[in-house]
């Protein structure tokens, strides 16, 4: 168990100093930088290089909403969700803070938003709770369908970590002029720590959401898409 913590651990880690890294130090610098896309892009990429890196030791959750998800679909044993989810906590806000220290360094340098979720006055694009709140639900749902379809038997072997992560890059491209892009409990609380615009205060939505999402998209795949799939195996479709 250990050595499945700590992958979630560093995958965790990973994807928020990663993702939200490029969207505090790269997304408009200096004055032309790698804008949504390039933020899409990284945060897809930290996915698809941890799941490969460390997938096969934990399974490559990095995301409280997945690992619920996963059980809920009957492909992760119920009992490892807390330790999954404090190892997920831990290493988000670990990545934030390495991030933190990192991004302080530069003279002109304000936390801001810190790449932080939010809806309303902290929404990108200025929408509302409720557009936030479906966006988060649906985004993450079909994030878990693509999660397990993929992962499943009848997918192509040894293209999952390349599916997951492009599935991410297209799931940020659509919502963070939303609210940021969130589908991560562990990413959005980890950046709302350090955030500096209030976002700590919206939090909730985007830890609720994510995980209501991960419960429809499990719900969906198992009784939908793939019934009759064994809990025990990884895909066994009859």
């Amino acid at each position: 168990m250990f050595r499945r913590l700590s992958a979630e651990f560093f995958g965790t880690f990973w994807l928020v100093f990663g993702g939200c890294g490029s969207a505090v130090l790269a997304a408009g610098f200096p004055d032309v930088g790698i804008g949504f896309a390039g933020v899409s892009l990284a945060f897809g990429l930290t996915v698809l290089t941890m799941a490969y890196a460390v997938g096969g030791i934990s399974g490559g959750h990095f995301n409280p909403a997945v690992s619920l998800g996963l059980a809920i679909a009957g492909r992760f044993d119920v009992k490892d969700i807390l330790p999954y989810w404090a190892a997920q906590l831990i290493g988000g806000a670990v990545g934030a803070a390495v991030l933190y220290l990192v991004a302080s360094g530069h003279a002109d340098f304000s936390a801001g938003g810190f790449a932080s979720n939010g809806y309303d006055a902290l929404s990108p694009g200025g929408y509302s709770m409720l557009a936030a709140l479906v966006a988060e639900i649906v985004l993450t749902a079909l994030f878990l369908v693509i999660i397990l379809g993929a992962t499943s038997k009848a997918a192509p072997a040894g293209f999952a970590p390349l599916t997951i992560g492009l599935g991410l890059t297209l799931i940020h491209l659509i919502s963070i002029p939303v609210d940021n892009t969130s589908v991560n409990p562990a990413r959005s609380i980890a950046a709302a720590l350090f955030a500096q615009n209030g976002a700590l205060g919206q939090v909730w939505l985007f830890i609720v959401a994510p995980l209501i999402g991960g419960a429809v998209g499990a719900v969906i795949w198992r009784y939908v898409l793939s019934p009759g799939e064994s809990p025990a195996g990884v895909g066994q479709v009859k």
